[in-house]
């Protein structure tokens, strides 16, 4: 069984309530049919109703009647979600007029479901921008404990089972932070080791912390960063089983990592890679996605008390399917 089918498994054996608050998009629509045809999670939409079943009976879908359909504009709890929303808005101002206006838009809508406890996750993006998902997410669901940073992790599945855990990596930053700081650093870490977890099903994260220095080979502002960051990711989880700073050959090669950093548990042995900025790893994983011919599968937010996913614009109707399933693991584990 592959790494997806072993996901979409987790998923059905705990279902999960997802958000779509795009139900009124075509290949939202036809995902969620797929979801639920699969019974892979319980599905809530989001959307006029009139157009949302018109759509699905010009396209066929069977299954949208399985779905809870709630309409943004005539929502029953709409007032307990304004009054919430601007309790928790009130330092910033937000008067109940508002709050009222803005629980009509679906984006926040379905994060004031998951902040009452009605779901469990939510996912958007394929019509709307990174910004607009993020932006209720935080105001209104909120970080994790301890956590301020949030984060995109990827799931690389490679054709080499000699590498991470039987050809598959976790990686991140690759989708939020540019310049993380030592403490942001090492929240991503440990953020991408619990994704490395509940998503990708790894009992046993390793985390390398990488650099272009191996155990002080190099000296530089930026690899004191990365050290820094390793000292303060294993303070944030004594659990963790963490090494840096690493170049990505010690991290991955056994050989290499025996020579570069001796008496490391991690090195030549990493399952879960950390890039000191965002540029470097949204550069490095495309570039093992196209030359290497590895899947990514991804970004997965992280850092989020509750989960919710950003899909590109361009997304498929897998991706979004994909994506369900993702979202509905995080959330198992969120509780």
């Amino acid at each position: 069984m592959d790494l997806i089918q072993k996901i979409i498994a987790r998923a059905k054996s705990n279902k999960q309530r997802i958000v779509l608050p795009e139900a009124e998009e075509e290949r939202t629509l036809t995902a969620a049919d797929m979801v639920l045809r699969d019974d892979i999670a319980d599905i809530i939409l989001i959307g006029n109703p009139e157009k949302v079943h018109a759509l699905a009976e010009e396209k066929g879908l069977k299954n949208i009647s399985k779905a809870t359909l709630i309409d943004p504009l005539h929502c029953e709890k709409s007032e307990e979600y304004a009054t919430l929303l601007a309790e928790l808005r009130k330092k910033k101002g937000m008067t109940i007029e508002q709050a009222r206006e803005l629980v009509k838009n679906p984006l926040y809508l379905g994060c004031m479901i998951i902040k009452t406890g009605d779901a469990d996750g939510q996912i958007s993006g394929a019509l709307s921008t990174t910004g607009e998902t993020l932006r209720p997410a935080l105001q209104i669901i909120k970080t994790q404990p301890g956590i301020t940073c949030v984060s995109g992790a990827m799931l690389l599945l490679t054709k080499k089972p000699e590498y991470g855990e039987n050809g598959v990596l976790v990686v991140g930053d690759v989708a939020v932070t540019p310049m993380p700081d030592a403490n942001q650093l090492s929240q991503i870490a440990v953020c991408t080791a619990q994704t490395a977890r509940s998503v990708a099903g790894f009992d046993n994260p390793r985390v390398a912390m990488l650099s272009f220095s191996t155990k002080g080979s190099a000296t530089h502002e930026v690899v004191d960063k990365v050290i820094e960051a390793t000292r303060l990711a294993r303070e944030m989880d004594p659990t963790l089983k963490i090494d840096g700073e690493l170049q990505a050959d010690a991290a991955l090669v056994p050989s290499v990592g025996k020579k570069k950093a001796p008496g490391s548990d991690i090195a030549g042995n990493a399952n879960v890679l950390v890039y000191p900025n965002l540029e470097v790893g949204n550069i490095s994983y495309k570039l093992v996605q196209r030359l290497g011919d590895a899947v990514a599968i991804g970004p997965i937010l992280q850092g989020i008390a509750r989960p919710v996913n950003d899909l590109s614009r361009g997304c498929s109707v897998d991706d979004i399917y994909y994506l369900v399933a993702i979202t509905a693991c995080q959330a198992m584990d969120a509780k």
